[in-house]
């Protein structure tokens, strides 16, 4: 008898799982799968050629990271938006961020310079929209805004932070894809970007942590005055 084989399904269906997880995850914040949409079991078995009892581990997984809400006696759907839990996710983000940035600046080195450098280089060179859909955000340039954010905050030197950061990043996520789809007041999002970066660079911390915060808010303001969240049906009350 092997007595591998059970510990070789396990580990299996653990990389199984991981992978559907990775797919929807990546799934639901590109858009394809929308705020509030109910998530069909039998549908996303199929889709990624799965068992029940995978998916519902990858869905699980998701519900911890906010980005799926399980709902009793309905089954799982993408987290949905509103104007309160959007205050409150970006209070968090930046009371958390802000303690990370200062813990960068303090302790980074000339490795964290060039992260920093490099990843601001490859944002301000990345074409914001598709060619295809003007509104839609290029992967290549969601990919870069997300690099350039975490190395922001790389080298605050607490794995806890780090992990904050992505799970905090992820779930604005939703926010800010929505935020291309409206005409917002005047703004250049590269200018912030690059005093932000000088600001980090320039080891001024109170300044750095200010333009974070206006950054940050501005999106939630434009959002929340827009009134995008209610039209989609995903208003405080949802």
């Amino acid at each position: 008898m092997d007595w591998n084989q059970p510990v070789a399904h396990t580990q299996h269906a653990k990389t199984l799982a991981e992978q559907v997880h990775h797919r929807i995850r990546a799934d639901i914040l590109a858009g394809r799968l929308l705020p509030g949409q109910r998530l069909k079991l039998a549908l996303l078995c199929e889709e990624h050629g799965v068992s029940l009892s995978i998916v519902r581990e990858a869905l699980t997984r998701l519900a911890a990271e906010r980005l799926v809400r399980a709902q009793p006696q309905q089954g799982f759907a993408v987290a949905a938006l509103s104007a309160a839990e959007l205050r409150d996710l970006t209070f968090v983000r930046i009371s958390i961020e802000s303690v990370a940035l200062r813990r960068s600046i303090d302790l980074g080195g000339v490795e964290w310079e060039a992260r920093l450098l490099a990843a601001h280089h490859r944002l301000a060179n990345t074409p914001v929209h598709t060619t295809e859909e003007p509104k839609r955000l290029s992967e290549a340039y969601t990919e870069a805004h997300a690099l350039f954010h975490e190395a922001l905050t790389a080298a605050c030197g607490s794995p806890w932070l780090c992990d904050l950061q992505r799970s905090l990043y992820d779930n604005s996520e939703l926010y800010r894809r929505l935020s291309y789809l409206i005409t917002p007041r005047r703004r250049n999002k590269a200018a912030e970007h690059r005093l932000l970066m000088d600001a980090a660079l320039a080891r001024d911390s109170d300044r750095a942590v200010a333009l974070l915060t206006e950054h940050y808010e501005s999106t939630t303001h434009t959002l929340i005055e827009s009134g995008i969240l209610e039209r989609q049906g995903v208003g405080d009350a949802a």
